[in-house]
């Protein structure tokens, strides 16, 4: 199983220098390649575009597709931050869900996810939106489910491409979602986050709490260097009022 969110596992110098390799081989053949490639994953064809992350060579949208796959979606309101190339935002619309809004920060990820949507005969229930997070939403309950791939990994991106790897220094680009998705939350609505055993889960832990949620492990996947960990964060009684 995975380190408990309130554990930090640091990690020794031959684990961070294949990090490092890992992010300049994924960052230079994949991340910030020049053309456009369509794909297949996760049951959908998909056109992902330069600076877009990339369903198929990283297998969490992959395995996060999958979980949603299980949920309980139908009549229900999704919104999926950070949707890259959209496959999540499918992925629910495909669970049954009602109405999915595909938010990123990318406006070529949210151009592909609107496209890859209408190519997969599910535009009329998924819209596709440029935004920072959930910032362009009022504060008010809205959705039932959210859904999150967020970068994995702390660190200034170097570019638009990058931040797909990387959050800035402290998770700095996404400590607000947390908060911003409590306020926009349903009553017996939830968040379904998926983070790597190579995050720091002892900040996010923090940033649960401080939003109002209480997190349990939802989902596990080991791979050769990493377990890629889905959480349910759940509002506490006290955030429920």
């Amino acid at each position: 199983m995975a380190a408990g969110l309130n554990e930090s596992t640091p990690h020794g110098l031959f684990r961070r220098l294949l990090r490092r390799v890992i992010h300049f081989l994924s960052y230079h053949l994949i991340l910030s390649r020049g053309k456009t490639r369509i794909v297949k994953a996760a049951g959908f064809r998909l056109k992902v575009p330069s600076t877009v992350f990339h369903p198929r060579y990283f297998l969490s949208s992959e395995r996060f597709a999958d979980f949603i796959g299980t949920l309980q979606l139908s009549g229900k309101t999704v919104v999926d931050v950070g949707t890259g190339s959209g496959i999540l935002a499918l992925a629910a619309a495909r669970a049954g869900a009602e109405k999915v809004i595909a938010v990123d920060i990318n406006p070529n990820a949210a151009a592909a996810a609107a496209e890859n949507a209408r190519a997969n005969g599910l535009g009329e229930r998924v819209i596709a939106v440029g935004m920072n997070l959930l910032s362009g939403f009022q504060p008010s309950p809205m959705f039932d489910v959210v859904i999150s791939s967020p970068p994995k990994h702390a660190g200034e991106p170097r570019d638009l491409a990058d931040r797909g790897w990387h959050a800035g220094p402290n998770y700095r680009d996404i400590v607000a979602l947390f908060s911003q998705a409590c306020e926009r939350l349903r009553d017996g609505g939830r968040i379904y986050v998926m983070l790597s055993s190579d995050s720091d889960l002892g900040l996010f832990s923090s940033l649960f709490k401080e939003a109002g949620f209480q997190a349990k492990l939802a989902s596990e996947h080991s791979i050769m260097i990493e377990s890629l960990i889905i959480y349910e964060l759940e509002p506490t009684k006290n955030e429920l009022g």
